[in-house]
């Protein structure tokens, strides 16, 4: 039959030998996607809605794409050693989710193609030489966050929350991010000099910090709270809901879920189609383009999230002014 693979050869013994089919194709290497994100795998649902934009884009795992996924559950200091599992495990791609993760990457291999997201001035943190032309083997969503936004968080809590005198504000430190030349902290400072508010500083960098923090902020007063962007606060924010609650602490965040799910405010960038992006970037990648010549992607838009139902659980009114400013505002 002409579909076998093979033909059955006598030879002069009297033996068969099978000898392989001058048409049949080499076994193509499935791509192996590398997948490293901050967070939780249970507090974070990127990573499915990334799997349906390849299928869409007409991948079958376990035939044509396949995954490893590695998340660090909140603890940064895990991203280096799972990026260098993930180089180790021989993957074609690697997609890193939010700063530390590609930076991690970034450290791991120098061939291996990146893919990130969610990553702040993604040039000063050396992963790009620049926006339009990435130039190495990395590139994919920057983040239209930058610290200077932090600014604009503390002035709408302190909108929201007439007669303010004292803010806190709640920051994950991890000593191996080292810090931009113009920091958070810098923008916070002069954002409450500004305001007339004093500023309460704390960090955290294990879950059991967070309710001694919470006790600080309430032995010095803080009429509110402003979270710094961080895959910790995302792992651990039913905590903080809780916590905000018992101590009645009106708070705003830069993640929306923060406000859906109790919290008073949020205030971050809108990435529509996120994970769709990524994908994207990965299936060019995978048919022979090279990061160094697909330029990051930026969002450009800010929106700005507003609890009622918590604003009158904490008794405050929400100016009219602010009300009007919401994006969304939750009944």
């Amino acid at each position: 039959m002409t579909t076998r693979r093979a033909f059955l050869v006598t030879l002069a013994g009297g033996f068969l030998v099978a000898l392989p089919a001058a048409d049949a194709a080499p076994t193509r290497k499935v791509p192996l996607i590398g997948y490293l994100a901050s967070e939780a795998e249970t507090a974070f649902g990127g990573l499915n809605a990334f799997r349906q934009w390849l299928r869409d884009l007409g991948y079958v795992e376990g035939q044509t794409i396949a995954f490893e996924t590695r998340f660090t559950n909140g603890r940064e200091e895990r991203a280096l050693p799972l990026a260098t599992e993930l180089v180790q495990r021989g993957v074609d791609v690697i997609v890193a989710r939010a700063t530390v993760s590609a930076l991690a990457a970034k450290q791991a291999t120098s061939t291996i193609p990146i893919v990130f997201s969610e990553v702040g001035d993604p040039v000063a943190r050396g992963l790009v030489v620049s926006i339009a032309r990435p130039g190495g083997n990395a590139t994919g969503l920057g983040s239209f966050e930058s610290v200077e936004v932090n600014g604009k968080r503390l002035a709408l809590l302190v909108e929201a929350v007439p007669g303010m005198a004292r803010v806190a504000v709640l920051r994950y430190k991890n000593p191996a991010l080292q810090e931009l030349p113009r920091s958070s902290l810098d923008v916070f400072r002069e954002a409450a000099q500004k305001l007339g508010v004093a500023l309460q500083v704390l960090h955290v960098q294990q879950p059991a910090d967070l309710e001694m923090a919470f006790a600080a902020m309430t032995r010095e007063r803080a009429g509110g709270l402003v979270l710094v962007g961080a895959p910790f606060f995302e792992t651990h924010r039913a905590t903080i809901l809780r916590l905000t609650a018992q101590h009645r602490l009106p708070a705003i965040s830069t993640n929306r879920s923060f406000a859906e799910q109790g919290g008073l405010m949020a205030y971050e960038e809108y990435t529509p189609d996120a994970e769709r992006r990524v994908a994207v970037f990965v299936d060019k990648i995978l048919k022979g383009a090279k990061p160094a010549d697909l330029p990051v992607e930026q969002p450009t838009k800010l929106e700005f999230i507003i609890n009622l139902r918590t604003a009158k659980t904490l008794g405050l009114t929400i100016p009219p002014s602010l009300l009007g400013r919401a994006d969304e505002v939750i009944q």
